[in-house]
C-alpha cells in the first residue's frame, strides 16, 4: 500500500509498504477519506518527540473508510461496513476511562498520533478502538469527507458544552480556520442572537461569509468597540479563542458581560503558554474560563447524529481534495491556510 510516513520535521516520505497484518481483535480499513488538521501541520512542521527517519509515523486522525478484514474475535463489525473512527484510546481501567473520557487517559494512544493514521491506504484498528466503541457505522446519507470531518466537529462540541451557550447570547469566536467556523455553526444552532467572528485575514472572513451570511465579520481594528457597539454596551455572553494566540486570550476578558463565558480552545505555542490576565474582570464580572481538549466517544457520537440528521452540515468546510500522490501539495497548501479543510481522498 501507499503510505505518507513523517520521518523528522518537514520531512514526509511517501512510501509503498506493506498493508498491515491484523491478529484476532483487530480490524483492518480501507481509508477513504484523511482531513489534513491542524495538528498534522504543527507535527509536519516541528516535529514530534519519537517520530525520526527510523521511527516514522504515518499521521492522520481524522479519517473514514470501510472495513476490509476483521478478527476472529470481532463480532460487532463486519467487513464491507461504512465507517468513521474516533481516533483516541484510553487504557479503559483509569478513572478517566471509566467515567467516558478515554481521551483524557493518561496513557491514551492515537491514530496519527502515537499510532499509524488514515494517510494512507490502510489503516490498523487496535483492540482498545475495536472494543471500546471508536468504531462507528455511517448513515447511508454521510459521505467519507464528511464522516472524517466529524473528528474536529466533536472536539468542538466538547468546547461548545462547556460554554453553555442559550439562546438570545451574543458569542464571539476570534479564529476563522475551520475549528471557528464550526464553533460559529453550533452557537447559531443554539439560538446565539448575534454569532460573531474575528480573524486578522480578511480573506478568512469572506469565507465565512459565503458559508453563512448571518455570521457578523468583525475585523482586529477596535475589535472591544466594535462588539460592544453590537451589544448595546454590555459585552459578550461567550466568547472562544480557536486561534493559537496569548494576546486573543488576555484581550478576550476584556470583551466579556457579567456572567460571561470564556472558552480557551486553541493551544499555545511551547514557551507562550504563561498569558497574563485581569483576574479583577474574572473576580467582578463572575467570569467563566474553560478549557476543553479532544472529545469523548459519546461526543463524537453525538455529533455525527447533527451530521447525519441533517441539523448541521459541515460539507460546505471542504475545500480542496487531494490523492495519496499529491499529499504535499496538500500539506503546503493547509501549512499556508489557504481554504478550510483540506481532504486526502482514495478511490
Amino acid at each position: 500500500m501507499l503510505a505518507a510516513y513523517l520521518c523528522g520535521p518537514k520531512d514526509m516520505r511517501l512510501k509503498e509498504t506493506a498493508i498491515p497484518d491484523i491478529n484476532g481483535n483487530e480490524m483492518l480499513m480501507k481509508v477513504k477519506s484523511a482531513a489534513i488538521c491542524g495538528t498534522d501541520i504543527r507535527m509536519y512542521s516541528n516535529g514530534y518527540n519519537g517520530v525520526s527517519e527510523d521511527t516514522p509515523l504515518i499521521l492522520g486522525h481524522e479519517l473514514a473508510g470501510v472495513i476490509d478484514k476483521v478478527g476472529a474475535n470481532i463480532k460487532a463489525y463486519k467487513p464491507g461496513m461504512r465507517v468513521a473512527v474516533a481516533p483516541n484510546m484510553g487504557c479503559g481501567v483509569c478513572d478517566m476511562c471509566v467515567g467516558g473520557n478515554t481521551q483524557l487517559c493518561p496513557d491514551y494512544r492515537a491514530l496519527g498520533i502515537n499510532l499509524d493514521g488514515g494517510f494512507a491506504e490502510y489503516v490498523r484498528i487496535p483492540e482498545d478502538a475495536c472494543r471500546q466503541g471508536n468504531v462507528i457505522e455511517l448513515a447511508d446519507n454521510v459521505s467519507f469527507d464528511e464522516a472524517a470531518l466529524n473528528e474536529p466537529l466533536s472536539c468542538v462540541y466538547n468546547g461548545f458544552l462547556k460554554c453553555d451557550i442559550k439562546p438570545g447570547d451574543n458569542v464571539l469566536i476570534i479564529g476563522t480556520g475551520p475549528i471557528g467556523i464550526m464553533h460559529a455553526k453550533l452557537a447559531k444552532m443554539a439560538g446565539a442572537a448575534k454569532v460573531m467572528l474575528n480573524d486578522l485575514s480578511a480573506e478568512r472572513l469572506e469565507v465565512c461569509r459565503k458559508i453563512d451570511h448571518s455570521f457578523i465579520l468583525l475585523s482586529s481594528d477596535n475589535l472591544k468597540g466594535q462588539v460592544m457597539n453590537l451589544t448595546g454596551g454590555k459585552g459578550l455572553d461567550v466568547c472562544i479563542t480557536a486561534c493559537p494566540s496569548p494576546q486573543a486570550q488576555s484581550d478576550s476578558l476584556e470583551m466579556m458581560a457579567i456572567n460571561g463565558r470564556v472558552n480557551f480552545f486553541g493551544g499555545l505555542p511551547a514557551g507562550r503558554e504563561i498569558v497574563p490576565i485581569n483576574t479583577n474582570l474574572v473576580h467582578y464580572r463572575q467570569l467563566i474560563l474553560t478549557g476543553s481538549a479532544r472529545s469523548s466517544l459519546s461526543q463524537f457520537r453525538k455529533t455525527l447524529g447533527f451530521i447525519s440528521s441533517g441539523v448541521l452540515t459541515v460539507k460546505d468546510l471542504v475545500s480542496e481534495r487531494f490523492t495519496i500522490e499529491n499529499i504535499a501539495e496538500g500539506i503546503q497548501r493547509a501549512s499556508r491556510a489557504q481554504g478550510i479543510k483540506n481532504i486526502i481522498h482514495f478511490d
